[in-house]
């Protein structure tokens, strides 16, 4: 049976991109999050908010640690299996891989000692500074790889020489028509995803009857930021596919199943694209719905897949699932926090078991949304490593099918076992819940009690 080493090194990267991505969404929102919880503590004075930071700033190390061990790896991925894609966009990426080093992972290394360790070692103020440089420095990483990769997707500030990039802009490099969408919309994503974890976590107490204190605050906190971060996730979607529509109309036809360019184009809720037939089968469609979204006029003009050549086209029904797992999961967390909303006013929102369970479900939705983000970008450009000027199957290195099924049968072997140990002590830290022994840091005047006793 004979592999194709393209097709093999693209699953590789895949695979390790789809592993690593779950950390980074995480640890960017978890530590907004712990910056909203330690502001909150040294406000109000109460214990309770210092317990929640210890609790989840343990997750938020657990996280930490992974991101970092299977980020690197990516790296070395680029020379070994992509190098002719190396040596023709070094001049480009590389650079804002290395600031993303420079900035983000300096500032990360430098504060998260203090952050995770040496509350009782540095004064209050002083922990606090850190908790924020360290949440700084995320949202930093997450600018430069969001940077790099807008550039593969809409290329600008550049001249092509002989196969090699050289840059004539770094402003253009930087912030390419493309890069303010995806980083808000990655941002807003890892956002959303946090809060929801966060409020599964949470109602999973409720449910059980466990650290109610800890757990009615998560609770209301994380559904109040849902409520308004589902509907902001949302208009920037609505705003990101309008510049995909523009930038990129072959990704916008995949992920809509459209074939023909036509008016009048109606949303499919649910279709089975046929790539090799160029049509779809079992279509259920909202009409005029796509022209009104991606034109904002119901009888706009949607460009169709047939525009370009087979050769030039994604692979459809990869991109037609992932985008509506995407979405029905979007409009899913905008329904459960304004749930959320509704039982508050009735002032049911801790009463509801049913409520706890739906939040529950959807604590790992966020994840599987934003790993279906990425196959809708990545697949989307395709056959496109860098649109419209280098192919994927040109940028690829010249090395044997089975050195990369044997590296890819290994990365699912070590990856597998790692997700198995980190799920293993994440839900280890769950069943333990916070831990009430430790003694907050002193302040000037009388901490407000809330624990009951004994």
């Amino acid at each position: 049976m004979e592999f194709d080493a393209v097709l093999l090194s693209r699953i590789q990267f895949a695979f390790t991109l789809a592993f690593h991505i779950l950390f980074p969404t995480l640890t960017i929102g978890l530590a907004v999050f712990l910056v909203i919880i330690e502001a909150l503590w040294l406000r109000t004075k109460k214990d309770l908010y210092y317990y929640i930071y210890k609790f989840w700033v343990r997750i938020f190390g657990l996280s930490f640690g992974m991101g970092v061990v299977s980020g690197i790896v990516l790296s070395f991925e680029f020379g070994t299996n992509f190098s002719r894609f190396s040596e023709a966009t070094g001049n480009v990426l590389g650079p804002l891989l290395g600031y993303e080093v420079m900035t983000a992972f300096f500032l990360e290394a430098s504060f998260l000692g203090v952050m995770l360790f040496a509350w009782y070692r540095v004064g209050n103020r002083l922990h606090f500074l850190s908790t924020c440089v360290v949440a700084l420095g995320t949202i930093i990483s997450a600018f430069w790889i969001l940077a790099a990769n807008s550039w593969m997707h809409t290329p600008a500030g550049y001249r092509l020489e002989e196969g090699i990039f050289y840059v004539t802009d770094w402003s253009e490099v930087i912030f390419t028509s493309s890069f303010l969408y995806r980083f808000t919309h990655m941002l807003f994503a890892s956002f959303l995803s946090t809060v929801f974890l966060i409020a599964g976590v949470a109602g999973w107490y409720l449910l059980k009857g466990q650290h109610e204190f800890v757990a009615r605050s998560c609770f209301s906190l994380t559904l109040g930021l849902a409520a308004v971060l589902a509907p902001a996730q949302i208009l920037m979607g609505d705003l990101h596919g309008l510049q995909v529509q523009r930038d990129q109309p072959m990704k916008v036809a995949a992920m809509e199943g459209l074939w023909e360019t036509g008016r009048e184009v109606p949303f499919l809720i649910f279709a089975w694209p046929d790539q090799e037939k160029e049509t779809n089968h079992f279509e259920i469609g909202i009409p005029k719905a796509a022209s009104l979204i991606l034109q904002h006029d119901p009888e706009g003009e949607v460009k169709g897949l047939k525009e370009v050549t087979p050769d030039q086209r994604p692979n459809v029904p990869i991109v037609f699932f992932s985008f509506r797992i995407m979405l029905f999961s979007g409009f899913l967390f905008l329904g459960v926090a304004w749930i959320g909303l509704w039982l508050r006013w009735k002032k049911q929102l801790y009463k509801q078991p049913w409520f706890f369970r739906l939040c529950m479900f959807t604590a790992p939705l966020g994840f599987v949304a934003t790993v279906a983000g990425w196959v809708v970008a990545e697949v989307g450009r395709q056959p496109w490593i860098v649109q419209g000027l280098m192919r994927t199957v040109d940028m690829a290195s010249d090395i044997p099918a089975q050195a990369v099924l044997i590296s890819l049968s290994l990365f699912v072997l070590v990856y597998g076992i790692l997700f198995l140990a980190f799920v293993y002590y994440l839900f280890k830290l769950f069943r333990a819940g916070p831990d009430y022994k430790t003694e907050p840091p002193p302040f000037t005047s009388a901490r407000t009690a809330w624990l009951p006793s004994g």
